[in-house]
């Protein structure tokens, strides 16, 4: 009997494609910390392709406190959160996050992607709704895929769509919004307060999903819900902690009895082990430095301001984001590969997003900020971008006035 396995993965030849061609950008060994500049076979390049917002990831503050945590509780839990893999600092991030958030408790998950697995597949059932935008994460998606309730999709915060889709719900089923706060690809702003108000008409719950909104939006960087003033009118509230805050995991943040049932039916919680003690004693630092620097916001949003304004300037064409992540149109897959490697060889590292992630014709660069960059970082990035495009033949886009 010939097994099929190989067959199956010999025909996978996307990746093959672009090494042959000289293009391919991903998993680029870093030799340096997540920083502004970073070190890549041993050049220096800026570094506009993380998430790390504010910046903290080199903070001596986190780093001091996770080397502390790891003095006094090792590496490792070996265990679950449900079992052996609970220490007293997860319940102290817990509750500090819960306060953050303005909910009445939260549990902590391993990963961001773990919290959208564990939470979709369990809160609804066979016969309830999952109703989700577009173009909502992937973690989103693959959590509604777990579960055995009927999952509805709507066209991108396009709100007459998700009208049209909630009328013809039955009334009596459960049914749940789960959607971005800023959307990780576009950088744009979900339409929370359009969602709160269909949501109340038709009774429907929501979750918000605030991993790129954590330390970006919101009072203190407290998120979507905040940023709109919303905090009791949205249930579930998901973070990461790999970009804001700085370390890795995720939470998801509701009423006392909520987190209740999901510490006891979120699978990706109850059979994954717990947080490492470095990286929870590293995002309560991070939520420290957030709500005793809120200075690092206000300069992400500077940063953000500036940026944008210079790449508008130039003509080049930024969809409709409202944040740090700045996506710029290339609209071609294989100029979006070259233009990525003309900006690596120049020394400034930037993120491909092309098809199946996004049809060809909506490729991207996707460009982001952090609260340490300067000015003359953006100056420098900018203008090396702008003789990329111009280098590889790529038209620059719209340009300002046409988004007006």
């Amino acid at each position: 009997m010939v097994k099929k396995l190989h067959e199956k993965i010999a025909q996978f030849k996307d990746a093959a494609m672009i090494r042959e061609k000289g293009l391919y950008p991903y998993f680029r060994p870093i030799e340096s910390g997540q920083d502004t500049e970073v070190i890549i076979e041993g050049k220096r390049v800026l570094m506009f392709g993380s998430n790390s917002y504010l910046g903290l990831t080199n903070h001596p503050k986190i780093k001091e406190a996770s080397k502390k945590a790891i003095d006094k509780y090792g590496s490792g839990c070996a265990g679950s959160r449900f079992l052996n893999g609970t220490l007293d600092i997860h319940v102290e991030l817990e509750d500090r996050l819960a306060s953050y958030v303005g909910k009445e408790a939260a549990v902590l998950f391993s990963t961001g992607f773990q919290v959208n697995l564990g939470v979709l597949s369990c809160v609804t059932g066979r016969n309830d709704y999952l109703i989700l935008d577009e173009y909502d994460h992937a973690s989103l998606i693959d959590g509604s895929r777990l579960s055995f309730s009927k999952v509805i999709k709507y066209a991108h915060n396009d709100m007459a769509d998700l009208e049209r889709k909630l009328s013809l719900l039955p009334e009596e089923a459960v049914k749940v919004i789960a959607v971005d706060g800023i959307f990780s690809m576009e950088g744009d702003i979900v339409k929370l307060p359009e969602i709160v108000e269909l949501a109340q008409k038709y009774g429907v719950n929501i979750m918000v999903d605030d991993a790129h909104s954590l330390g970006v939006i919101g009072h203190k960087g407290a998120g979507t819900a905040s940023h709109f003033g919303l905090t009791d009118d949205v249930d579930l509230i998901m973070g990461t902690f790999s970009k804001s805050l700085a370390s890795l995991g995720g939470f998801i943040a509701a009423d006392a009895d909520v987190i209740d049932y999901m510490k006891h039916r979120a699978r990706s919680l109850m059979f994954s082990a717990s947080m490492t003690p470095g990286a929870v004693a590293s995002v309560i630092a991070a939520l420290d430095i957030i709500e005793s620097e809120p200075e690092r916001i206000q300069k992400l949003w500077d940063n953000t301001n500036y940026a944008m304004k210079l790449l508008l300037d130039e003509g080049f064409d930024l969809g409709p984001t409202e944040s740090p992540i700045l996506p710029i149109f290339v609209r071609d897959n294989d100029k979006t590969f070259l233009v990525t490697k003309h900006l690596q060889s120049s020394g400034v590292f930037v993120n491909p997003v092309v098809s199946p992630a996004v049809p060809s014709d909506s490729s991207l660069l996707r460009f982001s900020l952090m609260a340490t960059h300067t000015f003359e970082q953006i100056d420098e990035a900018v203008e090396k971008i702008t003789r990329a495009f111009k280098e590889v033949g790529v038209p620059l886009g719209m340009g300002v006035k046409e988004r007006i």
